[in-house]
């Protein structure tokens, strides 16, 4: 089986059904027709024998996978959202198939893996990063939410690293995904090719085999720090221990949090309460899509993306500007469960 598109390369070599995600100028960003085509793939060899590993990495360029389609979300939000809906579904669908597979999934988060590369990689059974890993749930910067199961997965690291990371949006290096659980193995990038060739051999005994120990994980000096400052699940509670605080780390926190969506840092704190009591992986991507639905027709939104990926003035003017303007009940409206007919469903 060979089937290339555009953006996308399918492709078996042996035993290994191969994934490349291939639009290098945007960074790999996923659209949705490549999240059709990995959905099609994993049908397809779900009951193909002759397919015992799948690996997902990514063709030329930097980067493993920058996110999703940001422009096409907001030119859609800003109109009727049905497009941008259609992509959420679709790609939500591709995430649980992957985190449900059967079969042993590999993925190399090689360079940027943001936003929609996290969901491509976290389902996967393994996730192998490097030195070049750059991992991150960047979305309050632009008026969205760590979606493709963030709730699910960033509420399950250790103690509050979880709500310092969709909050802020800091950037993870390998090792920190390594010691964090993000990665179950750290190689080095010159390891890859024959880490890909050899996977067929069987995934644990390879990595196992190829993997390096990984550099000191920074983000673990924090760790009592976060825990303490990031206690609380409500975002004015945040502000007020990190103006409290005097500290370096706290004041250069505290001023990443201000430039970040309110709205959408509330989201993203109750997204994580609720997703650590999420029964199934299913439950957690159908809240995420009714959110989903609702923020990318918002106004802080279509801010978000003018100012940081159209504009590039990085001046988003957030409705409202403070933790405290954002109402419970708008929180409430935004997670209120969608109608049985427009809810999300699991790939059959």
């Amino acid at each position: 089986m060979e089937h290339v598109t555009d953006d996308l390369i399918v492709e078996t070599a042996g035993a290994v059904g191969r994934i490349r995600l291939n639009r290098p100028k945007a960074i790999h960003a996923l659209n949705t027709a490549m999240c059709e085509g990995v959905l099609a793939a994993l049908e397809e060899w779900r009951t193909d024998a002759d397919v015992r590993v799948v690996t997902i990495d990514h063709a030329e360029g930097r980067g493993f996978c920058a996110g999703g389609d940001i422009r096409m979300l907001a030119e859609s939000g800003a109109k009727d959202g049905i497009e941008a809906r259609q992509f959420f579904f679709t790609e939500y669908r591709m995430n649980h198939r992957l985190f449900t597979y059967a079969k042993d999934v590999v993925a190399f988060m090689d360079g940027i893996t943001m936003g929609g590369g996290v969901g491509i990689s976290q389902p996967c059974r393994y996730r192998v990063a490097t030195e070049n890993t750059r991992l991150a749930m960047p979305e309050t910067g632009i008026g969205l939410f760590p979606d493709v199961g963030g709730g699910w997965y960033l509420s399950r690291l250790p103690g509050r690293i979880g709500q310092y990371l969709a909050l802020t949006g800091h950037r993870l290096d390998g090792a920190e995904c390594r010691a964090l659980g993000l990665a179950t193995h750290y190689l080095p990038a010159s390891a890859l090719d024959e880490a890909k060739a050899r996977i067929s051999d069987g995934p644990q005994a390879v990595l196992d085999e190829l993997a390096t120990d990984a550099p000191e994980a920074r983000i673990l000096a924090q760790r009592d720090a976060i825990d303490r400052l990031f206690a609380s699940d409500r975002l004015e509670e945040v502000f007020a221990a990190l103006e409290a605080d005097s500290s370096d780390f706290a004041q250069t926190t505290l001023a990443t949090l201000r430039t970040k969506s309110p709205q959408t840092m509330k989201v993203s704190l109750k997204l994580l309460k609720d997703g650590a009591g999420m029964a199934t992986f299913a439950d957690e991507m159908r809240q995420e899509y009714a959110v989903g639905s609702r923020v990318v027709q918002r106004h802080d939104f279509l801010e978000g993306v003018r100012a940081v990926i159209v504009d590039k003035d990085n001046a988003p003017k957030w409705d409202p500007a403070t933790p405290e303007g954002v109402s419970d009940h708008v929180i409430d409206q935004i997670f209120a469960p969608l109608p049985d007919a427009e809810a999300w469903t699991p790939h059959d």
